[in-house]
C-alpha cells in the first residue's frame, strides 16, 4: 500500500501489473497464496490506484515495456530500492537500460517474510491445537521468533495517507467496524457496499489489546498501525476512527452523527460476548447487514498457509 502512494506521487495516473500466478510460479518457484481475482480486486481498491494490468509478467521483456509504453502511456516502471533477480538477472534490466525506471524507498520494518512467519506461528499454534504438545516442524527461535512489529508509523506517514482522504462532507454517515486483520479483497467489497448505503464511510479499527480478546490466540497479525493504514488506503473510505469502541454506543452514534450502522455476514473479529456490540443500533433500527461478496477471510488465508506451512517456512528461512 505504501509503495503504491510513492509510486503515485511521482505522476499523475499509476498503472499497477498485477503477476499472474502462472508467472509468480515459474519465477519464483511456488503460487502466491492469494489467488488471480483476489489480489486484482485489493490492488483496485486502493484509492492511489489509476488502473491495473492483470496478468502481467513476473520478468518484464523489452517488447512487454514497449508495448505498455505505447498503449497505456508509460512514462517510467517503478520498483522499490531492494533488488528485484530472478535467475541472476535484473526483472527491470530492459526498463533501465530504456532510462524509464525509477525506485521507491522500501517500506522498512515490514515484509512478507514478517508476516508469513506470524501466520505460520498462528497456523501452528491456533489451526494445529492437537498438535500442540508434539514437536514443531516451526521454530520459534528461528526466522519467524516474533510476531511483534517493527514496522514504525510516524505522523508524516499518516499524514501522507490522510490526505489523500476526500475529506469531512455534509450527508448519510455510514460506519462500520472491525479488525480489517490482513486487508484483503473481501474487506474491499464490504466498504465498497457499506459507501453505497451513504454519503461518507467512517471506518472504526479495532485495538490490538480488543481484537485479541475477542479473537484469541495471536490475533491481530497486522498491529493496529499497520491496520488503520490499510484501511485508510482503501478507495472507499472517508474517515477512520483509531482505537474504535467495541460496543457502539448512542453517545458515538450521537457524536459522528451515524445514520446507518454496518455489519458483514462474513466477520474476521468473531462475536463472543453474551452482549451483541451492535445492539444499540440494532434498537435504533439503523443496523444493516450485507452479504459478503467475497468468502476470502483470514481463517482461509491461513488455512492456505497451514496447508504448505513447511514448504513455506523452508523458503522464508533461506531468504532470510
Amino acid at each position: 500500500m505504501n509503495a503504491f502512494r510513492q509510486a503515485r506521487a511521482l505522476g499523475q495516473h499509476l498503472v499497477v501489473g498485477v503477476n499472474s500466478d502462472e508467472s509468480v510460479l515459474q519465477a519464483k518457484g511456488f503460487l502466491p497464496v492469494l489467488m488471480d481475482s483476489e489480489r486484482q480486486a485489493a490492488v483496485l481498491g486502493c484509492r492511489f490506484v489509476d488502473e491495473i494490468v492483470p496478468a502481467s509478467p513476473y520478468v518484464m521483456t523489452a517488447e512487454y515495456i514497449e508495448e505498455l509504453v505505447e498503449s497505456k502511456g508509460i512514462d517510467y516502471f517503478v520498483h522499490g530500492d531492494d533488488p528485484c533477480v530472478v535467475d541472476g538477472r535484473d526483472v527491470y534490466e530492459a526498463a533501465r537500460k530504456a532510462g524509464r525506471f525509477c525506485t521507491i524507498p522500501r517500506t522498512e520494518g515490514i515484509s512478507t517474510t514478517d508476516i508469513v512467519g506470524r501466520l505460520l506461528l498462528l497456523t501452528q499454534d491456533h489451526h494445529m491445537g492437537h498438535l500442540v504438545d508434539q514437536p514443531s516442524p516451526v521454530s520459534k527461535q528461528g526466522v519467524f521468533a516474533s510476531k511483534q512489529s517493527n514496522f514504525l508509523v510516524t505522523s508524516q506517514l499518516l499524514r501522507a495517507f490522510s490526505g489523500a482522504l476526500p475529506g469531512q462532507k455534509p450527508g448519510k454517515v455510514v460506519y462500520v467496524d472491525g479488525a480489517w486483520d490482513m486487508f484483503h479483497c473481501g474487506h474491499v467489497a464490504l466498504l465498497r457496499n457499506a459507501k453505497a448505503l451513504g454519503d461518507l464511510l467512517i471506518v472504526g479499527v479495532h485495538a490490538d489489546a480488543v481484537v485479541n480478546q475477542h479473537r484469541g490466540s495471536n490475533y491481530p497479525i497486522m498491529n493496529m498501525q499497520e491496520r488503520v493504514l490499510s484501511v485508510l488506503g482503501c478507495r472507499y473510505v472517508d474517515d477512520v476512527l483509531l482505537d474504535a469502541p467495541w460496543q457502539v454506543t448512542r453517545e458515538m452514534i450521537a457524536t459522528l452523527r451515524i445514520s446507518v450502522v454496518v455489519r458483514g455476514t462474513i466477520c474476521d473479529t468473531d462475536v463472543r460476548d453474551a452482549d451483541d456490540p451492535h445492539n444499540i443500533p440494532k434498537e435504533m433500527g439503523i443496523q444493516v447487514e450485507l452479504d459478503s461478496e467475497e468468502s476470502l477471510s483470514l481463517a482461509v488465508i491461513a488455512q492456505r498457509l497451514h496447508e504448505r506451512r513447511s514448504d513455506l517456512f523452508e523458503r522464508h528461512r533461506k531468504k532470510a
